[in-house]
């Protein structure tokens, strides 16, 4: 729950996590989300180390930064320009702060200013605001906050966080703030976004520490976190080794490889963690309801993380993945709606389709029960499909026309001619390929219950891509796209240069990109492409450099965005699995790295690291099926452990044991036996597991004769 780490300030950059590379320091803050877009959340709960004499110390002030930030796992350092060192670890429920301050220094100060928020300059109307707190210090000198917040990138309305906070030594003054004056009381009170509240304490020590715990239910519960996770006279040494410790043991030890080199190993665990940072696990601090059902928040967002994500959340951690499945039932139970997005106790935005129906769907195929009440997930997933969801008040300013709160604001046009209107709807053609998906989660989920008048209803709505589908229109020599269409008639697009945001019709991907989405039909959209050997040349130009003329320098496959996550991976709908490994290993070789830029785009909660990390595995999973697409693996040598007492044993010779070198499949065992299939299931390898031995080359070879990945839209 907590994520502790440095809110730097640099006007007119948005600060999506708290750190940038320029700026100055605002804060040292207790939450934050990893890796998220549209706008900044939380950089509440902070502290901030100040130097010298400080008449009016809630006047947003900053600091500079002295070196560069460094870190690891568990541990995080700082040096501002007052030349304080600032050393942090956290806890599930706390974090401990370490100040060093300069010797010469005999005024230094701790500021607890309850309005800091992460700020947001990008004039969407999403920047957070503070509603007002309040702020009391107790004769022992501990002190304990409420604060009041709202918005963000998933619109929420006023939410409150408590902290509680305790220091190693006695301040030789403290105060607290009304704006900028001293209360005698020690206590300040506000209930307006005009009126900032807070605290001044002084040390003349340079070395102080402080422990504060958070939570979302009161600040009696904020001081048992602190008190229970990190007790009085805990080392701050014991807090890092204790959190480093968790991440080796539940996260980093799942994966082993016989790699030495340094950077392959970096990118593998680094992506590891990154994948691991939400959504929240906040069992025990939900201040909505109550329930003896896990409670997860901070889902940035299932538009993103379906696609690979979730499928590696459950090999890696299928505990804590059940129970993040009941839990989004849980949130349909009492909020009305499972979210696409969620923060704050807040469901929201919504991009594009239900996708938590594709979430539950694939959890459902591939065996979750558990304690998952799957009568309860069906009907949270009938209410998306069903229900449209009213719209807010005020609605979002960026997409009127629909709620981007939850479920299927453009579900009208979908029941009612199975296709979705431009500009009656925005996003129309996006929504569609979603649509369509997300109907498809249902009707495997439906035929698993034995409902099958409704497995047939859905995968029937799940062809409803194809009424966007203008088989006439032509981009490079192809032809037949998803595109936006009216109630009569298609509407002109050029598929190379269409992508838009949330007011258009499609998001974030454009119509050439988009048309390959709906995977679950897949020999269909192979048919309308004009058949095996078309496809493959549409796939090879999504790849060739100049193939759009207005970028005679780049190419039309887009890594910077989940929508065309599989698109490299599609050549083994033709049995071509060895060009899926060439065009996915050049982007994995050529985009990921562990440099600044090591990403291709917006980590989005770890999604773009999830995708790497299947490229490493040497699979690709189909979301809502048991399929699993096969290229080939990295390392010599993978063993994964599975958290149910089975592991996954992945071999390979013939590479150079990094992802180079022969990269290619010449055969491959799976348990032992021949394998001929491009694809393999759950039930070969993960469900109780198993081996994979690939030889691999540096010549593609056709190894792969064997029926081609399902496609049950398609009826194959």
């Amino acid at each position: 729950m907590v994520k502790l780490g440095p809110d730097l300030l640099n006007t007119g950059t948005d600060s999506y996590s708290g750190y940038l590379p320029k700026g100055r320091f605002s804060g040292f803050s207790m939450m934050h989300e990893q890796g998220t877009g549209g706008a900044p959340k939380y950089g509440t709960v902070a502290q901030l180390p100040l130097v010298g004499n400080i008449t009016v110390p809630l006047s947003n002030i900053t600091v500079g930064r002295l070196v560069p930030d460094s870190g690891s796992a568990g541990y995080y350092k700082a040096q501002t320009s007052d030349n304080v060192v600032v050393e942090m670890a956290a806890t599930s429920h706390a974090g401990m702060y370490q100040y060093t301050f300069p010797a010469s220094s005999t005024s230094n100060n701790i500021l607890i200013d309850i309005s800091h928020v992460l700020p947001s300059f990008r004039g969407q109307g999403l920047g957070q605001g503070y509603a007002g707190g309040e702020f009391t210090i107790y004769e022992d000198n501990h002190y304990e906050t409420s604060g009041i917040y709202n918005n963000g990138w998933n619109r929420s309305p006023n939410w409150k966080i408590y902290s509680c906070g305790y220091f190693s030594t006695t301040p030789s003054s403290s105060a607290a703030y009304v704006g900028d004056v001293a209360q005698s009381t020690k206590s300040a009170n506000s209930n307006t976004s005009t009126i900032p509240i807070g605290g001044l304490f002084t040390f003349t020590n340079s070395n102080v520490s402080s422990r504060v715990g958070i939570s979302w239910v009161s600040k009696s519960q904020a001081c048992r976190n602190v008190n229970n996770e990190i007790p009085k006279a805990t080392p701050f040494s014991t807090v890092v080794q204790n959190t480093k410790d968790a991440w080796n043991s539940q996260i980093f030890s799942k994966v082993i490889t016989t790699s030495t080199d340094t950077n392959t190993l970096s990118l593998l665990y680094t992506s590891l963690y990154f994948m691991n940072l939400l959504p929240t696990n906040r069992t025990g601090e939900n201040p909505s309801w109550k329930s003896a059902e896990p409670y997860y928040d901070d889902t940035f967002t299932l538009w993103d993380t379906f696609r690979c994500s979730t499928a590696l959340m459950q090999v890696l951690q299928p505990v804590t993945y059940e129970e993040y499945i009941r839990s989004l039932i849980d949130i349909w139970r009492f909020d009305g709606y499972m979210p696409d997005g969620r923060s704050s106790n807040y469901n929201g935005r919504t991009q594009g389709g239900s996708n938590a129906d594709n979430v539950l769907a694939d959890a459902y195929v591939k065996g979750v029960r558990g304690a998952v009440n799957w009568a309860d997930g069906y009907a949270a997933m009938v209410k998306d499909a069903e229900v449209t969801p009213a719209n807010t008040i005020p609605p979002d300013p960026m997409a009127p026309d629909s709620s981007t709160k939850e479920g299927r604001g453009a579900l009208p046009d979908w029941l009612e001619y199975g296709f979705i209107r431009t500009p009656k709807f925005s996003r129309g053609a996006t929504r569609a390929v979603e649509y369509a998906y997300n109907d498809f989660a249902l009707s495997q989920v439906a035929k698993g219950l034995g409902k099958t008048t409704d497995a047939n209803k859905y995968l029937n709505r799940s062809r409803n891509w194809r009424n966007h589908w203008n088989s006439d229109l032509e981009s490079i020599g192809f032809k037949g796209f998803i595109v936006p269409r009216n109630l009569t008639s298609f509407i002109p697009v050029n598929p190379l240069a269409d992508a838009g945001y949330w007011g258009d019709p499609n998001y974030q991907v454009t119509s050439w990109g988009n048309s390959f989405g709906d995977i679950h039909d897949m020999a269909k959209l192979v048919e309308w492409m004009g058949g095996n050997d078309k496809f493959y040349s549409r796939l090879e130009a999504t790849f060739t450099v100049g193939a759009n003329p207005k970028k005679p320098n780049g190419i039309i496959f887009d890594a910077t965005n989940e929508p065309t996550f599989n698109v490299p991976y599609l050549y083994n709908y033709i049995n071509r699995p060895d060009r899926s490994v060439y065009q996915s290993r050049k982007i994995a070789k050529t985009l990921y790295s562990t440099a600044v830029n090591g990403i291709p785009g917006n980590s989005d909660a770890g999604a773009m690291q999830t995708w790497l990390l299947w490229n490493m595995i040497g699979l690709y999973p189909v979301t809502g099926q048991t399929t699993f697409l096969i290229h080939s693996p990295w390392f010599a040598s993978m063993s994964i452990d599975l958290g149910t007492g089975n592991k996954l044993e992945i071999s390979s010779k013939g590479g150079d044991g990094n992802g180079g070198g022969g990269i290619y499949v010449q055969s491959l065992k799976v348990n032992g036996k021949d394998w001929k299939k491009c694809w393999l299931e759950w039930s070969d390898v993960f469900e109780n597991g198993g081996t994979l031995e690939f030889v691999l080359g540096e010549n593609a070879t056709v190894w792969a004769t064997g029926e081609l990945p399902p496609s049950p839209a398609s009826g194959v």
